[in-house]
């Protein structure tokens, strides 16, 4: 193809997902071209999801900080505390980000685009830029990464203003003194647990028997029991059939048992859902499974060969930004023949909660499954002297072994800095590394990171009890 409009790859949003899948087309030397409909390069990631939800994240974290410091600084938040100041740095952090991002398109040759893109036939893609004005872009490969929004349900009608859902709920203007969250994954429990730290009353309501069904039932108890300490409930095994609002300054939502949660604002977070309508994909020869997502293999490819779909437009649960960046490096990598390696089955879990929790390779229920008799080694930071200096001993780090109580199939992490911890267990994992390697290994002391040899001698003394009993003899 030849021409002004003709590109190598076209990619179509500038989220995780869509950033790495241009940048790595244009390391590879091709002609790429990155077109973004909303205002700034970054798409939900930096301006309604990651970065503001982080940003609130550590101010809160600061504030429990200062509270186990009460003997020396005394203080509390205001009731009437607006948003804005405990978002004071949002803006210089998005900002930067943009710089960043924005340098490193221009570093490595990708031409940025803002405007609107659907597809005129399967090679060709029509961007309607804001004054109006069309041009088609042919390629050789299309990447789709406009990633996802906010599912709605009629049951709970999200008016932005008392009843909000995650894009909107850092809009509010006050911090509100009661908030009621609607769903168990990780968005609900990640604002969950942020704003029960800021002193508000929250409840967690959620119709599976426990929020976060899909991590480690231990690691998740200690989450739960660390957000009721500070005054949170959580209704599980519950679902709302109606919410109505007083007209003045509370929402009441009922339970399918009768039950009446009232509180200031509520917050819906049931998931996510792709941003697909505008594309046209019909003009492509796409077509959508019963849930509404573009089906892809293992390399995001799709029943046309030469387009792919990456990050959270796929609806893989956990929705995590680095899960997005490795399925736009693994898609076009794929398209250009690249080596890819075997990272996609190593990428670590890391949910930003209060405390954190992190997660890669088997869980205890997975590796049970899988194996008669693992051995769990626990290290509780209660144990670690960094635990008890810091006032964070609500942690626990989980080392899965095989039965032999060797090899390592897993590590499960609940505390604070849980999702740096995490590292180490991917790095040993991705080695082949023995549970020996932790006894082996000397860490700094105080760390969080010695847990990882409590948890390892925990194995090595069930492997010790194991080869000294009757029955191994």
């Amino acid at each position: 193809m030849i021409g002004s409009n003709a590109y190598d790859i076209v990619v179509v949003g500038s989220g995780p997902a869509g950033q790495k899948a241009a940048i790595q087309g244009a390391k590879a030397g091709k002609k790429v071209v990155l077109i973004e409909q909303e205002q700034g390069i970054g798409g939900n990631c930096v301006y309604r999801g990651t970065i503001p939800s982080k940003t609130l994240r550590e101010t809160a974290l600061q504030f429990e900080r200062l509270k186990r410091s009460s003997e020396v600084f005394e203080g509390r938040l205001r009731s009437d505390v607006p948003m804005s100041v405990l978002l004071h740095r949002l803006d210089e952090v998005v900002k930067a980000h943009e710089c960043y991002m924005a340098d490193q398109l221009a570093r490595n040759g990708v031409t940025y685009r803002h405007g609107r893109a659907r597809f005129l036939s399967p090679h060709e893609v029509e961007l309607e830029a804001i004054d109006g004005a069309r041009q088609g872009l042919l390629a050789d490969t299309i990447v789709l990464a406009t990633g996802s929004r906010p599912r709605s349900i009629p049951e709970i009608p999200v008016d932005h203003e008392h009843v909000l859902d995650s894009d909107s709920i850092l809009s509010m203007i006050y911090l509100p003194r009661s908030l009621t969250v609607v769903g168990g994954g990780v968005i609900a429990c990640e604002y969950a647990s942020t704003f029960a730290l800021l002193g508000v009353e929250v409840t967690l309501i959620d119709k599976d028997s426990r929020p976060l069904s899909f991590m480690d039932k231990e690691i998740v108890d200690v989450f739960q029991r660390s957000i009721e300490q500070q005054g949170g409930r959580f209704y599980v095994g519950h679902t709302v059939k109606e919410v109505a609002g007083d007209g003045v300054s509370a929402v009441i939502a009922r339970l399918e048992n009768g039950m009446a949660v009232k509180s200031e604002k509520m917050l819906v977070a049931l998931g996510r859902q792709p941003n697909v309508e505008e594309l046209n994909l019909q003009a492509a020869g796409l077509t959508l499974d019963e849930k509404g997502r573009i089906p892809v293999n293992e390399y995001g490819q799709t029943e046309v060969p030469h387009i792919f779909a990456a990050g959270d437009m796929l609806g893989r649960p956990p929705a995590l930004a680095s899960q997005a960046m490795e399925d736009g490096r693994r898609a076009v990598s794929h398209a250009l023949g690249i080596p890819i390696g075997d990272s996609v089955n190593q990428v670590p879990v890391g949910i930003y909660t209060i405390p954190e929790i992190a997660s890669i390779g088997l869980d205890e229920e997975q590796a049970a499954a899988r194996y008669r008799g693992p051995l769990v080694g626990r290290a509780r930071f209660t144990e670690i002297a960094k635990g008890q200096i810091t006032g964070a001993c609500n942690g626990l780090l989980k080392l899965i072994a095989a039965p032999s109580g060797e090899r390592l199939l897993g590590v499960q992490i609940v505390g604070e800095n849980a999702s740096e911890l995490i590292h180490l267990g991917q790095m040993a994992l991705q080695d082949g590394a023995t549970i020996d390697r932790f006894i082996d290994s000397i860490f700094s002391f105080p760390t969080f990171a010695e847990g990882y040899r409590v948890a390892a001698l925990d194995i090595l003394g069930q492997r010790r009890k194991q080869q000294s009993s009757p029955q191994a003899a």
